[in-house]
């Protein structure tokens, strides 16, 4: 599944000028993609849909400090960042262990599935989280180099040097688990 970045559909002037309507377009257009990143970046041991209400709370509490329409989505982006961060700490914190959360037209797996898609997201959690960010954003998301690194703020050679790594990392544990992917690159 491609997630498409949304376009500035209000202007950018009623935005700044925190327009009931231009505000309410902007949330609609971009919560599904920050519950996304925010589930994506999170992992399964996040509650993703308190994380982008967060994060659209800060969003709307900081809009203002934003002064090109340019850089909105990378900095929304960067605010899912550390609040996704912030809830992974929360999480490993408090010990909680939840069942992998099935997404709105999941299969059921069953049991050794199941078990799989939980060792893999532990594999994607233990990665550091420039790898793990860039990983999400181009195998999880289908971005190109360029926009993770846009997203990410961070040249294009050093998102595809991340992106290498975080591939082998992730690759490398799996095998050390016994996990095989779908793919044998």
């Amino acid at each position: 599944m491609v997630s498409q970045q949304p376009t500035l559909s209000p202007s950018w002037r009623a935005i700044q000028a925190r327009e009931p309507e231009a505000l309410e377009a902007l949330f609609a257009d971009w919560s599904p993609t920050v519950l996304q990143w925010c589930r994506r970046l999170g992992g399964p041991k996040v509650d993703a849909e308190q994380a982008a209400q967060e994060v659209l709370i800060v969003v709307l509490r900081k809009l203002g400090t934003v002064r090109n329409e340019k850089v909105l989505p990378s900095w929304i982006y960067s605010v899912c960042r550390r609040t996704a961060s912030a809830h992974r700490r929360e999480a490993f914190t408090r010990r909680w262990d939840a069942d992998v959360e099935p997404t709105a037209g999941a299969v059921v797996m069953d049991m050794e599935g199941r078990d799989a898609l939980q060792q893999a997201w532990g594999l994607l959690e233990e990665l550091p989280e420039d790898l793990r960010e860039v990983l999400v954003l181009c195998d999880l998301e289908q971005r190109t180099d360029t926009e993770a690194a846009e997203l990410i703020g961070c040249p294009v050679g050093t998102a595809k040097s991340r992106l290498r790594r975080a591939r082998a990392s992730f690759r490398h544990a799996a095998a050390a688990r016994g996990l095989r992917g779908g793919r044998d690159d």
